[in-house]
């Protein structure tokens, strides 16, 4: 396929600081030789794009945020020799200087320089965005929309391989947002026998019934969920083998330990604010012998999400819910902070 004719400036939302945006005219990225030239159909919005908004998570501005991007080829750089003109792909966010203290020890993920389109430098809420080829990768048979969910689906793979389940082991997966979703599925087909999710009552654990992500079901209430979280002791007196917190709730992680089996894991899975706290009984860290994981990001997992989602093996369908235009971001912003969103997308077609 011949390259169209590309525009020469681009329709982008940009942060000229935290809370402060706006619809631009922006140059098209300018592609180095290995990159990929991405004309965004769709990009996924979720709770990062939140703690961007406020000027967290490792946000840099001026900052065209979006970090769940998912397009066709427009161009190529002229050292690309894996991608056409036209190829539907999806894009892996993060860029590493592969030659600090931590890449230089195979700990990438950990990297001191570490860059991330839509955190630290320029991202896909624009209608054109440039990645590494090495970073990009072909899709099949999800939609535009159920895409954006690979970018969350590869750090729920990198989830999976921290926790390591043993075959048989018993999980308490505390949230049903969309990569606590993902997680609970993957869990479930790795090792969970028996994956117990407790959430709010709503259409997010409405969503996970529909989508088998769990065993069980605990719809917690809104009001108090005390009687819930009792039940959930009665039941499983010895507790988990692995709880994974999964709102971004302090409170509710600083609880999560108490049902933790003895030699099990706790996983700090959600995105906590800066100022988030928690304090845990060192002895009963040590007594427990509990190992207590944190999970950020991904590098290398993008294949496997690919595989587990594009077959259908893991299944997101529903779980974004909401779609809006650029121009609709602060609808967006609402609907993410009201709850009414599973998860939302900007789309451009």
């Amino acid at each position: 396929m011949s390259a169209p004719q590309l525009p020469k400036t681009m329709k982008a939302l940009q942060y000229d600081k935290p809370e402060s945006f706006a619809v631009v005219e922006l140059p098209l990225p300018e592609l180095r030789p290995l990159d990929v030239l991405i004309k965004v159909a769709a990009c996924g919005v979720c709770g990062t794009d939140l703690h961007i908004h406020e000027g967290e998570f490792l946000a840099k501005f001026p900052l065209v945020p979006g970090h769940e991007c998912v397009g066709t080829v427009a161009a190529i750089g002229p050292k690309v020799t894996q991608f056409s003109i036209g190829d539907r792909v999806v894009a892996d966010n993060s860029e590493l200087c592969e030659s600090c203290f931590y890449c230089r020890r195979g700990q990438p993920l950990l990297c001191e320089n570490f860059e991330a389109h839509g955190v630290t430098m320029n991202g896909a809420f624009a209608e054109y965005c440039a990645y590494p080829q090495q970073k990009v990768f072909k899709i099949k048979n999800l939609s535009n929309v159920d895409a954006t969910l690979l970018e969350p689906a590869s750090c729920a793979a990198h989830g999976l391989e921290k926790i390591a389940p043993k075959l048989g082991s018993s999980v308490l997966m505390i949230g049903a947002g969309p990569t606590g979703l993902v997680l609970s599925q993957l869990l479930k087909q790795n090792g969970g026998c028996n994956v117990v999710l407790a959430a709010p009552a709503g259409n997010k654990m409405d969503l996970a019934k529909k989508l088998d992500a769990a065993d069980v079901y605990i719809p917690l209430s809104r009001d108090d969920a005390s009687a819930q979280w009792d039940q959930i002791k009665k039941d499983h007196p010895y507790g988990f083998d692995i709880v994974v917190e999964a709102t971004g709730s302090a409170a509710i992680l600083e609880d999560s330990i108490n049902y933790v089996r003895r030699g099990g894991k706790l996983v700090v899975y959600g995105v906590y604010s800066n100022a988030a706290r928690v304090s845990w009984p060192p002895s009963k860290i040590f007594g427990d012998e509990i190992t207590i994981l944190g999970s950020f990001s991904e590098t290398y997992c993008f294949p496997a999400a690919i595989d587990y989602l594009d077959s259908g093996k893991v299944k997101v369908e529903g779980i974004v819910n909401k779609k809006f235009k650029l121009e609709q971001w602060q609808e967006c912003l609402d609907s993410m902070k009201n709850k009414s969103a599973i998860k939302a997308a900007i789309v451009f077609e």
